[in-house]
């Protein structure tokens, strides 16, 4: 193999050509990227350290913040979910009283026991003596 042809590491750093010192297509190891002592991303607050740093106690009491936000009842009717699933059900079985959200959940309600059935209404509240 002719020498001349292939070019040496002494050859590229003798010539005037300028290399790039971290290559994008390679992975920066963590611990360049981020040396000691420096955070690793965005530090996210929880609710209750935005309440306290926000010293809520000094605003007027009619300006609304989080701690008294207060809003009057929705206007709209309140969404029903499916017992099983849920997603939102727009039927009701009529034996069961559970709500469903399609034929496959209305199959599998009707071949539930009664004492499963009464678990699934008291979670919702809506404890009802099926006979």
């Amino acid at each position: 193999m002719p020498s001349s042809s292939i070019a040496t590491v002494r050859d590229l750093e003798e010539s005037d050509v300028l290399l790039p010192t971290v290559f994008p297509f390679k992975r920066v190891q963590l611990s360049e990227r981020y040396p000691k002592g420096q955070a690793r991303g965005r530090h996210w607050k929880h609710l209750k350290q935005i309440l306290q740093t926000e010293n809520y106690h000094l605003y007027p009491a009619s300006e609304p913040n989080y701690v008294n936000i207060e809003a009057p009842p929705s206007m709209y009717p309140a969404k029903k979910y499916c017992d099983i699933t849920g997603f939102e059900a727009p039927y009701t079985d009529p034996r069961t009283k559970l709500r469903f959200a399609n034929t496959e959940i209305f199959k599998r309600i009707r071949s539930l026991p009664n004492e499963y059935i009464q678990g699934y209404l008291a979670l919702r509240n809506a404890a009802v003596v099926l006979k």
